[in-house]
């Protein structure tokens, strides 16, 4: 399947702009898993970006211009993630890139984004992304240690001791095993299992019952849609009770589709986004999170996510960015991402600074729960 490329051909709305529609337009790419395992991150990151450059650009754009967003698929595939960056430097001329959706791919591409000493700003969590600190690549999505952190401070909640880790072999589920693996033990619980299942995989009932045998009070599972919610479904399936946590990597409705009525009972650490409605009314970031959630549900008649709010929060620091620099030249928006401070996404309240592109603290993350196919908030 060839490279899907989706160009935001804008000129045609900018109406309600004003000056905007008759400016050369600032040109950013997008590298995003539109298709593919992960389209249910990068298909919510897309619609809003799509959704947010309307709004931008309805409001007079940046420096006068209208914003113009290069989106190519990568289709969840790490050689065509590489291939869009080569085209969004070398043909298109981006000033600035947003994504890829998966670690992964934000791995194998920075190293080019960095190269030709274009910004990138991806939309995946892990900590190796912005750790070690390279200068021209930045992150929004929560790093796997805030995560981790999250889930053991509501498992000493329980009085839990004895933890086992279930992991995917992945990008995403490689950076999350070192993190856990660093902190289970570091943080007083002993670590009883360490198994790994493939992101293919179908039936991981071999790796529960061995997981089962060391007697665990919880199993942490680290993957991203469709793993574990076979995962959940087969825990059912072996008759477990063990409590058992997700990551944020699955923090969305679609797992909870996949996963049927296997995912009652799970928990997870997720951002606000993913449960907004239910934030109480004193939460400083409430209002806007529900602004956002009922603008895309009413162009997408769909429910936001956590992964949409990646692309909303990319796609508005590149535009601060620039603003801020009043320059859409690819070094001056480096320098202005480095200096941003205080800025309200919606993954939480993100503060770069030369020794910091990740930009949250442990804030970004609610801990929920799952009973009868929806969220419940089970803690801060």
């Amino acid at each position: 399947m060839p490279l899907q490329t989706i160009l935001l051909a804008l000129c045609a709305l900018f109406v309600a702009a004003g000056p905007a529609s008759a400016a050369e337009p600032i040109r950013l790419g997008a590298v995003l898993s539109v298709t593919g395992p992960a389209s249910f991150l990068g298909e919510p990151e897309k619609n809003t970006i799509l959704m947010e450059v309307d709004k931008i650009n309805a409001a007079g754009g940046v420096l006068g211009r209208p914003v113009e967003v290069i989106i190519l698929d990568d289709e969840t595939d790490v050689n065509k993630a590489v291939l869009a960056v080569d085209r969004l430097i070398k043909k298109e001329n981006v000033a600035a890139i947003l994504g890829p959706t998966t670690s992964g791919n934000s791995l194998a591409v920075m190293g080019k984004a960095a190269a030709a000493k274009v910004p990138l700003i991806s939309c995946s969590a892990a900590e190796k992304i912005t750790k070690p600190v390279n200068p021209y690549i930045f992150k929004v999505a929560p790093s796997d240690r805030l995560a981790v952190a999250r889930i053991l401070a509501h498992a000493k909640t329980k009085g839990y001791k004895k933890l086992a880790i279930l992991t995917v072999s992945d990008g995403f589920g490689q950076a999350g095993r070192e993190v856990l693996k660093e902190l289970v033990p570091a943080e007083g619980f002993e670590l009883t299992a360490d198994e790994v299942f493939g992101p293919k995989d179908t039936d991981m009932t071999a790796q529960l019952t061995k997981i089962q045998g060391t007697s665990p009070d919880a199993v942490i599972c680290w993957g991203t849609n469709p793993g574990p919610a076979v995962v959940a479904k087969n825990r059912v399936q072996l008759g477990l009770t063990t409590p058992l946590y997700m990551s944020h990597g699955v923090a969305s409705k679609k797992f909870i589709e996949l996963a049927g009525d296997a995912a009652d009972g799970l928990l997870l650490p997720a951002g606000k986004i993913t449960a907004a409605a239910k934030l109480p009314g004193t939460d400083a970031q409430k209002a806007q999170l529900v602004a956002y959630a009922t603008a895309y549900d009413e162009r997408y008649k769909a429910p936001v996510s956590t992964f949409g709010g990646h692309g909303y929060d990319s796609l508005h620091l590149a535009v601060r960015a620039i603003a801020d620099a009043k320059s859409d030249k690819p070094e001056a928006i480096r320098d202005a991402l480095e200096k941003i401070k205080g800025f309200a996404g919606i993954g939480g309240i993100f503060t770069f600074t030369p020794e910091d592109h990740a930009g949250l603290g442990p804030d970004a993350f609610i801990m929920l729960g799952i009973e009868k196919g929806d969220w419940v908030i089970v803690g801060p």
